[in-house]
């Protein structure tokens, strides 16, 4: 145990030098008898201990009545109970100097009353500085310090030795993950349960500081302590530590009524979105592809730079993987002359010396054939990991070959080398264990394989991306808005286009008005053509009522749509200049309960809602994280100019989205909402043609 890991606060649940096992039983079948068994069969060396009232002794070793009776006081109790006794064991334990506990059961009373075991257990934990792991989760294994605290003892096979690090919210993936497949060895693997008295990233946080951790996945339903998983975030990147997770509950929809059009799109997941995005975190769909992208990223080869070059024994497999790269959107290694010359000389005839390649012919020599062949692809300049696409068959000479192949490549190339089931099932364990465990992960589904590698390349080129350096907001501006802002009510159009000029965001030039004559000087003042925009206030949206009117060439026009604008909503108006041709987009600003001001960037005016085409980030951030955002939109394309549209200015765009992510970061407190929308990117400037400003609501005062 290093120092890292021996002085943090998770050390006594995780690491402990004795261990009390409350509910010990002899009887089979049991979760007293599962624990007993579970910890033994992990071969612990620091002191055990059991305590039950049934029983003096169990297995020839003493049994105490009570916490109160054991001859210690004990690092890690783990209460193997039911939901009747916990409070009451729990508090035996706190008052016999317990450091830690873990619990099974569910925490949850029929009848219970107000507040509930759950909260109630995690008061206890927080006043006595105790980390708890549970309830209602399956424990965990530290098999760097051969404990295993669970009810279920795990198989015979199930041992240590691994290099990655699992924490999960579901009990049923902690099984599946770590029970059922062979081809895992972890360090540590953990069930949080619900998180009564140590969160996830405090587990996260402790794995990082595990000499032997290279990967860490996470089953995450979540995030119950925000500033310490961004913390952990940032430190994984730093120790450059890849961080897999597979968030569950996506789609719920946020709970609160936003105002703009960007609350309203935005969503629970956007905040998560965006927080993945900054910290480089891989982001998977199902288990499969989780699973997958643990095995390659815990895979002892870093991807250096370059594409995938696999290795096929069928052309139609061969077509269905490309298929799924491209949609995928990996890239394959292009490969040189001198690789295709060394294909040819050792392909069979007839067989095309390309990437992917297709390498069955006779059958004849394949290992040879095989191996000089993967080592061709990988040694080849542009080759960042090298895949061998077959099956694994326990007892079967063609894939034990392949096995055989794997082995002798690797030795002549420092590229990582994979084997891929083309089917979605691991085959038969024994073969798929062996060669992941020899350095040959066995991914499986060539869909979910590309998945993974998609999100291994996706991690390597976020690890070197530099931290953003965000501009510095104007000295005094948070200062001259602020009474603005806690007066309350929505900023009206002008307003909320002068606090976006004030931060350098791009913004046309317009003017109040009040009566007709006043417009008509406004419009003489910015040049015709105009727009005209109510700017009565509480209208939000004004394309909705009928108050915008665009293209006004002169004083003859502008005055109808006034009166017309002016007879309906009111006398106040806003004059606009017009702005020219180019792709609309939108920028917004939400605030997420957990993570703070997120900002949006995505499709504008009327497709907002219909689109699904945005991105979400933290603020602050520069103008190169602006330009990946922007790059990352479907609409990107349009952006360099369609059907003879000249292409927008995309490093203007850039330079007011950063801007803006400025201003919401230095109003932090006094923002709900912003909808920049839209956004006109032209060949010249990018502009914001509309903004609505929402101030965060006052507090209430205590009583209210």
């Amino acid at each position: 145990m290093n120092i890292a890991t021996r002085l943090h606060r998770l050390a006594p649940l995780l690491t402990p030098s004795s261990v009390a096992l409350i509910g010990a039983s002899p009887k089979a079948g049991s979760v007293g008898q599962g624990m007993i068994q579970t910890v033994k069969g992990g071969g612990y060396a620091g002191r055990l201990h059991y305590v039950n009232p049934s029983y003096t002794e169990i297995d020839g070793q003493p049994c105490y009545p009570s916490i109160a009776d054991l001859p210690e006081a004990i690092d890690l109790i783990v209460l193997g109970v039911a939901n009747a006794r916990l409070e009451r064991s729990l508090g035996q334990a706190i008052a016999a100097g317990a450091r830690s506990a873990t619990i099974f059961a569910s925490c949850y009373l029929e009848n219970d009353t107000a507040p509930s075991l759950p909260l109630r257990i995690a008061a206890m934990a927080r006043e006595a500085g105790m980390p708890i792991c549970g309830g209602n989760g399956m424990g965990f294994y530290n098999f760097d310090h051969r404990l295993r605290v669970c009810g279920f003892p795990p198989p015979a096979w199930v041992e240590g030795g691994g290099n990655k690090t699992l924490i999960t919210h579901s009990g049923s993936a902690f099984s599946a993950l770590v029970h059922h497949d062979h081809r895992f060895a972890y360090n540590l693997a953990v069930s949080p349960g619900q998180e009564l008295g140590a969160t996830c990233d405090e587990y996260l946080d402790f794995a990082l500081d595990m000499p032997t951790t290279r990967v860490v996945g996470i089953f995450l339903e979540t995030v119950r302590n925000a500033d310490g998983f961004i913390a952990a975030l940032e430190k994984a990147r730093a120790k450059r530590i890849p961080i897999v997770v597979l968030k569950v509950g996506r789609t719920a929809e946020s709970a609160k009524l936003a105002v703009s059009h960007s609350g309203a799109v935005a969503g629970d997941y956007a905040a998560y979105e965006a927080v993945f995005d900054r910290y480089g975190v891989v982001v998977v769909d199902t288990l499969t592809e989780f699973a997958n992208a643990l095995l390659l990223l815990g895979h002892d080869r870093r991807l250096p730079a370059g594409g995938l070059a696999t290795m096929h024994d069928s052309g139609g497999l061969r077509e269905l993987t490309v298929d799924r790269a491209v949609t995928r959107g990996v890239p394959f290694a292009k490969i040189n002359a001198e690789t295709t010359q060394k294909l040819a000389a050792r392909l069979d005839y007839g067989l095309d010396p390309i990437n992917p390649l297709d390498a069955w012919g006779t059958g004849n020599d394949y290992e040879g054939i095989f191996e000089d062949c993967l080592v061709a692809l990988c040694n080849d300049p542009d080759t960042s990991i090298g895949a061998l696409f077959g099956e694994t068959r326990d007892a079967y000479s063609l894939h034990e070959g392949y096995g055989r192949v794997l082995a002798r490549a690797a030795t002549r190339t420092t590229k990582p080398i994979v084997m891929v089931n083309n089917m979605a099932v691991i085959g038969e364990a024994k073969l798929a264990s062996h060669l992941t465990r020899g350095g040959f992960p066995v991914l499986i589904d060539i869909d979910a394989t590309m998945a993974a590698f998609r999100a291994a390349f996706t991690w390597r080129d976020a690890a070197d991306r530099p931290a953003p350096k965000p501009a510095v907001a104007p000295e005094g501006l948070r200062g001259k808005w602020k009474a603005r802002l806690e007066k309350g009510g929505p900023l009206d159009e002008s307003e909320s286009l002068a606090l976006m000029a004030d931060y350098g965001v791009g913004v046309l030039a317009h003017r109040i008005a009040g009566n007709e004559a006043d417009a008509v000087a406004a419009a003489r003042a910015i040049g015709f053509p105009v727009a005209l925009k109510t700017a009565t206030p509480g209208v939000l949206h004004k394309s909705d009522v009928g108050g915008v009117k665009l293209a006004l060439a002169d004083e003859t026009a502008l005055a109808a749509a006034y009166r017309d604008v002016a007879g309906r909503l009111g006398p106040r108006v806003l004059i606009m200049a017009m702005a020219g041709k180019g792709v609309e987009l939108s920028f917004g600003a939400v605030v997420d309960a957990q993570f703070g001001s997120l900002v949006m960037v995505g499709a504008g005016g009327v497709l907002i809602e219909m689109m699904k085409d945005r991105r979400f980030a933290l603020p602050p951030f520069d103008k190169t994280e602006a330009h990946r955002l922007i790059d990352a939109l479907a609409l990107r394309p349009l952006l360099d100019g369609k059907r003879g549209q000249k292409p927008a200015d995309i490093d203007a765009l850039a330079q007011s989205l950063a801007a803006f992510s400025v201003l919401v970061a230095d109003l932090k407190g006094l923002i709900a909402e912003i909808d920049i929308n839209p956004v006109l990117a032209g060949p010249g400037d990018a502009v914001a043609l509309d903004a609505l400003v929402v101030p965060k609501a006052p507090e209430k005062a205590s009583g209210d």
